[in-house]
């Protein structure tokens, strides 16, 4: 899945990409977009690993996107934010330094994305409304089309627009292949002073109206972690640096802000974890997988994550009769390690 960075020129939306995927910004890219693969942390992979001894770890990987910086002044932003609308989930960081207002900044993004999602709507509607003027074999369903892009449009004039619940089919069928800005999901990174101690106050949970506010130190997260271990732990002894890095911590927030999660498949050969999107069946996590096990699924051979490293070995779990035999719409469930049973 695609993660676009986003924020306002001056905000460390770049130095947060960097920090996160360990790649260097391209000044090349600087009016266009970059993006780098970051691996998922799953500190469960370690506990089976020490149960299988795998030749191989694959962990399952965001693409992270970086973005051109954003205006306050919102001109040409709609054009910028074009860049990600094919990204799944929205990262966007707000400065909390040097007199900037990081709920400022969120109230002024949405206004964006507002602008953004009624440029191509209204674009569209213009192109409409002339093709309606002529008879068509298809005007009754470019009527249609106008008559529900028409309303869509209202509600971001409003400041309102519409959610996927309370719009009718024709209106979703219409905007679906406009992905809009307004509809992805959002994690808010707030980019704290480098001295700043109460990062922590300015944490917040998700809400049903408000996405999830996580603080962090993006530039000296950056900057410690370019250090060697050795010189990075005598800093931030140093500096009274507790806690670490916040690294695995915002990338699992992207994941969970995505409404993405984790499943395994586990074996001498590989240890891996593989992402699906939250209430995904069995029969989906086998596409994922291979296309061949989809075709071919039969069930799957189902087992959790901490029911295998508390009884320490597949035989013990299948001795308590832990492990599970799921058709192919089961929902799969964060920690399941599957086994897919397939014909050829």
């Amino acid at each position: 899945m695609k993660i676009g960075i986003v924020g306002y020129q001056g905000s460390g939306k770049t130095a947060l990409f960097e920090w996160l995927t360990g790649a260097s910004a391209d000044p090349a890219l600087a009016h266009t977009s970059q993006s780098a693969m970051s691996p998922v942390p799953e500190p469960r992979v370690e506990l089976l690993s020490q149960i299988y001894h795998p030749k191989k770890i694959t962990l399952a990987s965001l693409e992270l996107v970086d973005t051109p910086g954003l205006s306050r002044t919102h001109e040409g932003n709609p054009v910028r934010l074009g860049l990600i609308r094919e990204a799944g989930c929205l990262v966007l960081v707000v400065a909390a330094f040097g007199g900037s207002d990081p709920l400022a900044d969120l109230s002024g993004f949405r206004e964006d994305l507002l602008l953004a999602d009624m440029e191509i709507v209204s674009g569209r509607i213009g192109r409409l409304r002339e093709s309606v003027k002529k008879p068509r074999p298809n005007r009754d369903q470019e009527l249609a089309e106008l008559a529900a892009l028409e309303r869509v449009l209202q509600s971001l004039e409003a400041g309102q627009p519409l959610t996927a619940d309370k719009m009718s089919e024709e209106e979703l069928k219409s905007t679906r292949s406009f992905r809009l800005m307004w509809e992805k999901p959002m994690l808010v990174v707030v980019n704290t002073a480098d001295d700043d101690e109460q990062i922590e106050r300015f944490d917040r949970p998700a809400t049903a109206a408000e996405p999830r506010m996580l603080a962090v130190r993006v530039g000296l997260e950056r900057e410690l972690a370019r250090m060697e271990e050795a010189d990075r732990l005598e800093f931030e002894r140093e500096m009274g640096l507790a806690g670490g890095s916040r690294r695995d911590a915002v990338l699992r927030a992207i994941l969970d802000a995505s409404g993405q999660m984790l499943y395994f498949t586990a074996g001498e050969k590989e240890v891996r974890t593989w992402m699906l999107r939250q209430g995904g069946t069995a029969l989906e996590a086998a596409d994922n997988i291979h296309s061949d096990l989809a075709r071919g699924f039969i069930r799957a051979e189902t087992m959790q994550v901490d029911d295998l490293v508390r009884l320490g070995s597949e035989r013990e779990v299948k001795a308590a009769h832990l492990v599970r035999q799921e058709p192919k719409d089961y929902v799969i469930r964060d920690g399941d390690i599957l086994n897919i049973k397939f014909s050829v």
